[in-house]
């Protein structure tokens, strides 16, 4: 089982018993999910869908979408990690990063320490070298936290800002 440990979070597989309804929760949230695929909030339904396709990269791919919990309170805190895009199509098949936090964890510093943790991952442990991130025009706290993680602009297309990172240059 893969796990990652930063100061204050724990990056973890996906249990769907014990997971579903808190990241139901989260990805019910129309604040959350309004830079996230069609904008929409998600069901139950898509929320199970989605931890199912997360532990299907995983196993196919090696890598995924981590739950995040924090460590003091054992509390589901959101999705970070590495997945592969469909689109847009100037990114698709390539790995990129990707977040959802619940509204309550903003603003705190976990999806930068989450992503960095994650980025960090995808070169030390599955030997990654490059990492792309698409955001979408009105988004304006992702772009923050890519430039946290070293992920420099790189175009845009279709209502999306593209960004990539070449992780041999990745500081950790």
């Amino acid at each position: 089982m893969t796990e990652i440990r930063t100061p204050r979070l724990l990056l973890r597989r996906w249990s769907p018993d014990d997971d579903l309804a808190p990241l139901a929760d989260i990805q019910s949230d129309p604040a959350v999910m309004s830079h996230i695929g069609d904008g929409a909030p998600r069901s139950l339904d898509e929320t199970a869908e989605d931890i199912e396709r997360w532990e299907d990269e995983w196993d196919d791919e090696g890598f995924g979408v981590f739950a995040v919990e924090l460590l003091g309170s054992g509390e589901l805190a959101g999705a970070v990690g590495l997945y592969v895009p469909v689109a847009p199509p100037q990114i698709a098949g390539h790995i990129g990063i990707q977040w959802r936090l619940g509204r309550q964890f903003w603003g705190q510093g976990y999806a930068s320490e989450a992503a960095q943790a994650s980025l960090e991952f995808a070169l030390q442990d599955r030997g990654i070298d490059r990492v792309v991130a698409a955001v979408r025009d009105g988004d304006t706290s992702s772009p923050k936290v890519l430039g946290k993680l070293g992920l420099t602009r790189t175009g845009e297309t279709d209502g999306f800002r593209l960004y990539a990172i070449d992780l041999t240059e990745f500081a950790g």
